[in-house]
């Protein structure tokens, strides 16, 4: 679907402070198509259609101002993207969007903080060791509150053209979570115990029907909508309606900035040819698991993986070395692997048990010490690369066994499904990649040993 175009007005110099900027645009609910079947206008269910176009003119109705050849588009009429299909220098304005549309964690505390029962259920989380969460709870809060307001909602047009479908750990079936590797498994578990929080503090709510309170799949259907759509600083979260739309991407092109009376403009951070996709980082390139276990898709543009290797504690010595999701990596196209995964497993495992080699080693990482560092590391490497051939051996083995799991389930019962394997797939080439180069070390080394 091809959707309309609105210029946006030109700003004056780098700032990007919309001329419209000082003024209050006029708020106007515009009505799409869509029938409403359930309690509210909104229609959760994950078939249902997303009225993107009605979203489209309710934003520029209320302010939104986007440059000429910025375009959404889509291919399945469920998954949306921003491109242009004109050239854009870098540092330009792309969209301007009013601060009255857009949801934060602020406004929501102040609009709707006081209300019965909300204190309770932060207290709640805090109790639980969940208050990092509250943010994002009090922005749950406020999409649920306009879903049950429906047609009378001031975002009724942005809340009808979000996805119903996610693809996230927190939509899974309890079967899906069988055939996930070690890494996302503890992942998607921490996603789950963070929805279960949520559900269970939202009954402490007086603000809201039984009927709204009790529907577990609404609560993660305005769960998952936080999650993959809010971004700022950890006290105070944020949705920008129209720049939610932009998805992932390794590679970026747009910047994110708020003027003095905190309207957000987006902007090019490079030259953008014709054609091009408009991307921002949703998080660490190199971890696409967590990427995968929050949002729901498969980065394949990462240039890396985190190497899996999971059963080592973590001490202070070890952070120092690198034990890290994104220092410790595989790389999917060269099969390199990263300096930190072999000084961590050298010091971790290998030297375990030598513990004046392992402070030596320590030491010399620590100072900057090359020579020795090096002098160690050529003196154990046959059990330091056996001890990681073992361990990317034994990894793909795993790898086959989840993913032969699903191998005949009905996809209409585990839509997820297909993705989980699509991810286990990816993670599986790289580890091939790196036992291709891998493997002729070892027996190098072997030969090596045997010979001396």
């Amino acid at each position: 679907m091809k959707l309309s175009v609105y210029l946006l007005l030109p700003s004056l110099a780098t700032g990007f402070v919309s001329p419209i900027a000082k003024t209050n645009p006029t708020f106007q609910v515009k009505k799409s198509l869509y029938k409403p079947t359930s309690l509210s206008a909104i229609n959760i269910d994950e078939r249902a259609t997303r009225d993107v176009a009605a979203m489209d003119e309710w934003a520029a109705f209320n302010g939104v101002q986007r440059v000429e050849g910025f375009q959404l588009t889509t291919q399945d009429q469920l998954d949306y993207s921003v491109m242009t299909n004109e050239g854009i220098a870098a540092n330009s304005p792309l969209l301007y969007v009013p601060e009255k549309l857009i949801l934060s964690t602020a406004k929501t505390k102040e609009e709707l903080g006081s209300g019965p029962g909300v204190a309770d259920a932060v207290s709640y989380l805090g109790r639980l060791g969940a208050g990092a969460q509250v943010p994002q709870f009090y922005l749950f809060l406020k999409v649920l509150y306009e879903y049950e307001r429906g047609e009378g909602s001031t975002w009724y047009p942005w809340l009808n053209s979000l996805p119903r479908l996610f693809f996230n750990s927190v939509s899974m079936t309890d079967f899906c979570y069988e055939c996930l590797p070690p890494l996302v498994f503890q992942l998607a578990r921490g996603e789950r115990v963070k929805f279960d929080n949520f559900y269970d503090a939202l009954q402490k709510v007086g603000i809201f029907s039984e009927d709204v309170k009790l529907d577990r799949d609404l609560a993660k259907w305005a769960f998952n909508v936080v999650y993959t759509r809010s971004w700022g600083p950890d006290n105070d979260k944020q949705i920008v309606p129209m720049g939610d739309m932009f998805n992932h991407g390794t590679e970026t092109e747009i910047g994110i900035a708020y003027d003095e009376n905190g309207n957000c403009n987006i902007y090019t951070t490079r030259d953008v040819p014709p054609g091009s996709p408009l991307r921002m980082s949703y998080g660490d390139p190199t971890n696409p698991s967590a990427l995968f276990a929050t949002y729901g898709f498969l980065d394949e543009t990462s240039p890396a993986t985190f190497c899996k290797i999971m059963n080592i504690q973590p001490t202070e010595e070890l952070k120092n070395l690198g034990l890290d999701f994104s220092r410790m990596l595989f790389y999917k196209d060269t099969g390199a692997v990263s300096e930190e995964v072999w000084d961590v497993l050298l010091y971790a495992q290998v030297l375990k048990s030598n513990k004046e080699a392992q402070q030596a080693f320590y030491q010399a990482h620590m100072t900057g010490d090359v020579e020795t560092k090096q002098r160690i590391h050529q003196h154990y490497f046959y059990e330091t690369s056996s001890a990681l051939k073992t361990h990317v051996d034994t990894f793909l083995k795993q790898l086959d066994d989840l993913s032969s799991k699903g191998e005949g389930k009905d996809l209409s019962e585990h839509p997820r499904l297909p993705l989980i394997l699509r991810h286990n797939e990816f993670v599986k080439n790289t580890f091939l990649k790196v036992k291709e180069s891998l493997d002729p070390m070892v027996a190098q080394a072997a030969g090596e040993v045997a010979y001396s």
